[in-house]
C-alpha cells in the first residue's frame, strides 16, 4: 500500500478549528476524509459538518481509533490540558500519532513527545508558517520535528496542507518555527520603521517602496507587510498578540540553550508596548502604528 493509500485508510481526527484550523481541516475534508472534529467552543467547528466531518463535544471521544490525530491548538498549555487532563492521550490507541501543528516551545513538545511514547503513541511536532492564506490554499510552510519514519508516514496528510521539511528530532519542529518568527518579527520592524523614516523626511511612501522592490531589500515582509503598511490596512492575518507570543517564546528557549538574543530582545519589548497600547489585535503588521505613534505620526 502506497503511503497515499495508507493515509486514505486511516481514521483521522482534528482538534482545534479556530482561524487556521477551520481552513485546515477544510482542506482534509474536501480531500475526502471522514474527519472526526472537536472544538473547546462547538460551533467554531459546525461548519465543517456540512463538509461531511462528524462533530464531538468531547476531545477523546473525537480521536477514539483513530489512527492519526491532528492538533491546532492555542499554545503549549492548551495542547498539555487537552492530551494528558482531558483525556486524548489516553483515548488514543498504540500505535497511533499525534501531529502537534500548534506553535510552542521545542522543551514542551520534547516532553509530550516522551509521555505520549511511554504509551505507544507516537509525535510529531509540525508547526506552520503562511497565515490563514495559506491555510486556505495549501500553501503553508510546515516544519517538523520527530523520528524520520514517522514523518514519512504523515507526508501524504502534510501535502493537503502545503510544504514539509523534516528538520530533526523531537522539539526541532517548534525550534525551526521560532526562528522564523524572530526573522519575521524584526524584519517587520525594519520595514515598519524605514517606512516611517522616509515619510518623516518628506518621501512618499509608497513610492519608496516600489523603489527599493528588487533590490538587496526587497523580501516577502516588504511586499506584503510593508503594502498593509502603505494600505493602513491591519485586518489581522496573524495577530500581533501572537508574534509577542512568539518572541518570547524565542528568548524562554534561547536562555534555556544558552544563547543571547539581543535583537529578538528588544523587538520583544517594542511588541509588548504595542500590546500594552492596544494593539493586540492588529495584524502583526500593526507594530507600524505603534513605530507611527512614538515619533508623533499618525
Amino acid at each position: 500500500m502506497s503511503l497515499a493509500e495508507t493515509l486514505n485508510a486511516s481514521r483521522i481526527a482534528f482538534l482545534g478549528t479556530g482561524s487556521m484550523g477551520l481552513l485546515m481541516a477544510g482542506r482534509l475534508c474536501a480531500a475526502g476524509h471522514a474527519l472526526q472534529v472537536w472544538n473547546r467552543t462547538t460551533g467554531k467547528a459546525a461548519p465543517l459538518t456540512a463538509l461531511g466531518a462528524t462533530l464531538h463535544d468531547r476531545a477523546d471521544a473525537a480521536v477514539r481509533d483513530a489512527d492519526i490525530v491532528v492538533g491546532m491548538l492555542e499554545n503549549g498549555v492548551v495542547v498539555e490540558d487537552v492530551l494528558f487532563a482531558q483525556g486524548v492521550a489516553a483515548a488514543m490507541k498504540p500505535g497511533a500519532v499525534f501531529i502537534d501543528m500548534a506553535s510552542i516551545k521545542p522543551r514542551e513538545a520534547r516532553d509530550h513527545a516522551a509521555r505520549l511514547g511511554a504509551l505507544g503513541i507516537a509525535h510529531l511536532d509540525a508547526p506552520v508558517s503562511g497565515g490563514t492564506g495559506g491555510a486556505e490554499h495549501g500553501s503553508l510552510v510546515i516544519m517538523v520535528g520527530g523520528k524520520p519514519a514517522e514523518f514519512e508516514r504523515a507526508l501524504p496528510l502534510f501535502q493537503v496542507f502545503g510544504r514539509a521539511t523534516h528538520v530533526g528530532p523531537h522539539g526541532a519542529g517548534q525550534l525551526t518555527k521560532l526562528a522564523n518568527q524572530m526573522i519575521v518579527g524584526i524584519t517587520i520592524g525594519a520595514v515598519a520603521e524605514a517606512l516611517l523614516f522616509t515619510t518623516k523626511g518628506g518621501a512618499d511612501m509608497a513610492k519608496v517602496k516600489d523603489a527599493i522592490t528588487g533590490g538587496f531589500a526587497d523580501s516577502r515582509i516588504l511586499q506584503v507587510h510593508g503594502q498593509r503598511m502603505v494600505d493602513r490596512n491591519f485586518a489581522p492575518h496573524a495577530r500581533l498578540s501572537i508574534q509577542l507570543k512568539d518572541m518570547r517564546n524565542a528568548l524562554a528557549t534561547a536562555q534555556e540553550i544558552g544563547f543571547d538574543a539581543p535583537i529578538t530582545a528588544l523587538f520583544e519589548q517594542l511588541y509588548a508596548q504595542g500590546a500594552e497600547h492596544g494593539l493586540g489585535d492588529l495584524d502583526h503588521s500593526g507594530l507600524f502604528v505603534e513605530l507611527a505613534s512614538s515619533n508623533g505620526m499618525r
